[in-house]
């Protein structure tokens, strides 16, 4: 049986990326809270990964004709960033809610340490089978 390492992580590692390339955002965010005409910008993450698994379920299939399109194709790496709509908007343009971007960079941190335990996790899982030991 040939075992795909990339299949068995692959998902976690493109949610632990976005979830990195949130913290960058967020961060940018609370950093611009008093930059006039600045426009907040966030991640779904949901839709991302929901993106991602489609693609990853698609690149399954099997090609009959080399004039076919190529399955799948987009990662993690390709997420756009949408422009997020403030609860109530400042006189300067500014849209940075800076109690909300606090409370988002905090649940995106505690996610993003649960989904590196998880794949920490599902490592030491591989390397005890490849040992030949239980955890």
């Amino acid at each position: 049986m040939r075992f795909d390492l990339d299949k068995y992580v692959s998902l976690h590692e493109q949610g632990v990326y976005v979830r990195a390339r949130r913290t960058e955002m967020i961060a940018a965010n609370i950093a611009n809270a008093d930059t006039p005409n600045y426009k907040s910008k966030d991640f779904d993450f949901r839709s991302v990964l929901e993106h991602v698994a489609d693609t990853g379920s698609a690149s399954q299939l099997q090609m009959t004709s080399p004039k076919h399109i190529q399955p799948g194709g987009r990662s993690a790496h390709d997420a756009e960033a949408k422009y997020r709509y403030p609860l109530q908007a400042s006189l300067d343009g500014n849209t940075v809610d800076p109690q909300m971007e606090k409370a988002e960079f905090s649940r995106n941190a505690v996610e993003y340490r649960a989904a590196m335990d998880f794949l920490g996790g599902q490592f030491k899982g591989l390397t005890a089978a490849i040992k030949g030991r239980s955890q």
